[in-house]
């Protein structure tokens, strides 16, 4: 009798509840249909009240749903679903190997395919990468060496503990690691990695109180022994033109402190260097920051103007070899960020596979192939994608999104918002929390050694016995006909110049 009275009664609670449940739901509906009925900035929600609410409900979960249950492995984008596979077996050191046949559409045109040779080297006849030496005239060159390594990505862009596991990872792997333009910060050098210290723009983490560049502020990041290099960040991929943009919910104390920014304000970089407007300026620059460091320095471009380029080489080899960048960085225009205008991300700078073939010959039609190191950059996150720079002339290739996706980034596109549920791209504590760091620098680890591993097993498939020996005659593109030509007869080698 008790168990029933308890019973009765429990049902008579639920059954208020529901009631009072569906009496708030109608009390809302009300309410929100009187509001959308007399707002006057949304035709939908007038026309369609409260039903019109659900348009950016489905819009805003679109994304999610074409992610996981309507794209194709191979069609999303800006990284389809195979691409971010491949990363996450990797981060895991899981088995890459795939069975039944592939996915990619091999007559696309454009697709890279790999000439595999009649007789490849044996497994013990093999070799790793070399290091190689970037900055001979410089007074500490820097023995880079790994072929792939962690693009620019600042502080601020990044959340604390994404750093860290960056930085913690690149050491794991023998990589080197971007600071991007937001400055050097503690959390870069708590792994002990070597580190390349970008100067964008706003000179961050080496400006005076002008906002100008600190000779002396240069002299105390060139001490602390991590910093091996120094890029000048002239453009870069998503936004050429633009200088880079942290919005304010992302400048917080510490943020502000390493920047030279003032707390809660948006931050904004000029869109070129204020003291750099031609190509003779570009020159002292570099040599200017190479004389105070000591340490190699080059610069990070997209590929507009090619004529622009070849003037600037030309007036280097005017001054003589030893004044030439130590190295190049080509970021494509397909590239990404954590905030740009749609126009510049969309429409402007070349991509990486135009781009990155033309300065190579640029390069090699001056016989500075050898001086000027060459790096490409943008949506290489493969290793396909890395044996093709190196086919094409590259000597390092770098990654911002591919690492990201080995920290667990699920491309949620909210990078710009400060609510990556993943932790990476926020300073919210709420979801920094996901992210541990000593955990996620083994993943940035695996993945950084499993894409070189792969890419030194193409190069032995191609015939080669180390990466970097991997030659344009090793690669055929498909054409709109279905059929595929040598990338050597697609990008000739120029001759050199001759006076």
């Amino acid at each position: 009798m008790f168990y029933l009275e308890v019973v009765a009664n429990t049902l008579q609670i639920l059954s208020v509840v529901i009631v009072l449940a569906i009496g708030l739901v109608f009390v809302t509906a009300i309410v929100m249909y009187v509001i959308d009925r007399s707002q006057t900035e949304d035709a939908v929600r007038r026309n369609y009240p409260v039903i019109g609410r659900f348009r950016y409900l489905f819009t805003e979960l679109g994304e999610f749903f074409r992610q996981y249950f309507f794209a194709m492995d191979r069609e999303e984008m800006p990284f389809n679903r195979a691409q971010r596979d491949w990363i996450e077996r990797a981060s895991k050191a899981q088995s890459n190997t795939i069975a039944f046949g592939s996915t990619r559409n091999l007559q696309l045109p454009g697709t890279p395919i790999f000439v595999n040779a009649a007789f490849p080297p044996l497994d013990e006849q093999a070799a790793k990468t070399e290091p190689l030496e970037i900055g001979p005239y410089c007074r500490t060159p820097y023995i880079a060496p790994s072929i792939f390594n962690i693009s620019g990505m600042s502080y601020g862009a990044l959340s604390k503990p994404a750093v860290m596991a960056l930085s913690k990872g690149a050491a794991k792997a023998g990589i080197w690691m971007n600071t991007g333009e937001g400055g050097l910060s503690p959390h870069h050098l708590v792994g002990g990695c070597d580190i390349v210290f970008q100067i964008g723009t706003a000179k961050y983490g080496v400006r005076d109180a002008e906002g100008k560049l600190s000779d002396d502020k240069l002299r105390e990041v060139t001490a602390i022994p991590q910093v091996k290099m120094f890029e000048l960040k002239l453009a870069q991929g998503a936004k050429p033109g633009k200088g880079g943009i942290l919005p304010a919910a992302k400048v917080d104390e510490e943020v502000a402190r390493i920047r030279g920014i003032p707390v809660g304000q948006a931050s904004i970089s000029p869109n070129r260097h204020t003291d750099i407007s031609n190509n003779e300026e570009l020159i002292d620059a570099i040599n200017h920051i190479r004389e105070v460091t000591g340490k190699p320095v080059g610069f990070k471009t997209v590929m507009g103007d090619f004529d622009a380029l070849s003037d600037f080489f030309d007036r280097v080899l005017k001054r003589g070899i030893e004044y030439a960048p130590d190295f190049i960085t080509i970021d494509g225009g397909d590239g990404g960020t954590g905030a740009a205008p749609m126009p510049l991300m969309d429409l402007v700078g070349l991509p990486l596979r135009e781009a990155l073939p033309r300065v190579s010959d640029i390069l090699h039609e001056r016989s500075l192939r050898e001086r000027v190191r060459l790096i490409a950059s943008g949506k290489m996150v493969n290793p396909s994608d890395v044996a093709w720079c190196l086919a094409l002339g590259a000597d390092f290739v770098v990654s911002a999104r591919g690492f990201m996706f080995s920290l667990g980034c699920i491309q949620a596109l909210k990078c710009n918002k400060n609510t990556c549920p993943t932790g990476i791209t926020t300073h919210d504590p709420r979801f920094q929390k996901g992210l541990v760091p000593k955990v996620k620098a083994d993943k940035v680890a695996n993945y950084a050694l499993g894409v070189i591993h792969e890419v030194e097993t193409i190069a032995h498939s191609v015939g080669v016995t180390e990466p970097r020996l991997i030659r344009r005659p090793h690669v055929r593109i498909v054409q709109a006909s279905g059929r595929s030509i040598s990338m050597d007869k697609l990008h000739p080698r120029p001759e050199v110049m001759t006076d």
